[in-house]
């Protein structure tokens, strides 16, 4: 059995640089984080990270049956880091569906009611409207960036009719003209600390955290337990990763991203 699985990996995302309302009435919008050092991939000792209804919707969207593989996730459930859609998009790559990011996107859209972008090749670049599976536009490119992070507080899973999220409209227009990854480390700070305000938890760490290792920004898991530190690339001071560790972070790990991450 082992020797069968087939060798297919997807990488998640780390939460998101910006999430929220584009607008008070506005669709929710955001702009997700890749992170490649975690994924989903087949494996025989895997547990189950999909319901069987889920499965069942994302095969019949997708006009194919799929293979019955267990999976594994890097990620815990409820972390905000992509576990369900880089599982449902390892299904398809499995069952060798036709990679059309669109019709990809739609059929995690009719499974979850809500999907994150990792079907396109650089999510990091689209402002994407996960609850209508499609980008509302094009945005510029992600400099490259290290996140010191880890995991903090309940696990959240996405709720397909949550709207409560602040309204980021102006953190998205200043997101297409920031010249530089530490004005993008402040908007995402900024998004972060919003949906603090209206969302929670209380008591995150990772705000003292970023002060005290002079990070350029902070990254959240919008909906979810995935809690990150931005920095230039090779600038990670040294204890950042025990000082998670020591603040309650689970899962602690570091990667690059943005660039040609």
């Amino acid at each position: 059995m082992r020797d069968r699985m087939p060798t297919v990996r997807v990488a998640g995302h780390f939460g998101e640089w910006l999430q929220g309302r584009l607008g008070p009435d506005g669709p929710l919008v955001l702009v997700t984080l890749p992170c490649a050092a975690l994924g989903v991939r087949p494996d025989p000792d895997g547990a189950e990270i999909l319901p069987a209804a889920v499965r069942a919707r994302f095969a019949r969207a997708l006009g194919r049956d799929l293979p019955p593989l267990p999976l594994a996730a890097d990620m815990p459930p409820g972390g905000g880091a992509g576990a369900s859609t880089a599982a449902l998009l390892a299904l398809a790559r499995a069952a060798r569906a036709p990679h059309d990011a669109d019709a990809l996107a739609r059929a995690c859209l009719a499974a979850e009611g809500a999907t994150d972008p990792l079907m396109h090749p650089r999510p990091d670049r689209l402002l994407w409207a996960p609850r209508e599976a499609r980008a509302l536009r094009s945005l510029p490119p992600v400099p490259e960036a290290e996140i010191v992070g880890g995991f903090w507080g309940p696990p959240e899973a996405t709720a397909p009719g949550d709207l409560n999220f602040p309204d980021i409209a102006d953190l998205v227009a200043a997101w297409e003209e920031a010249p530089n990854l530490a004005a993008r480390a402040r908007l995402a700070a900024r998004s972060a600390a919003r949906t603090d305000a209206l969302r929670g938890p209380r008591g995150d760490p990772t705000p003292g955290l970023a002060r005290d290792f002079g990070a350029l920004g902070r990254v959240r898991a919008h909906t979810g337990s995935a809690r990150g530190l931005v920095f230039a690339p090779g600038t990670v001071p040294d204890g950042a990763e025990a000082a998670l560790a020591a603040a309650g972070l689970t899962g602690i790990l570091r990667f690059s991203t943005g660039g040609a991450a």
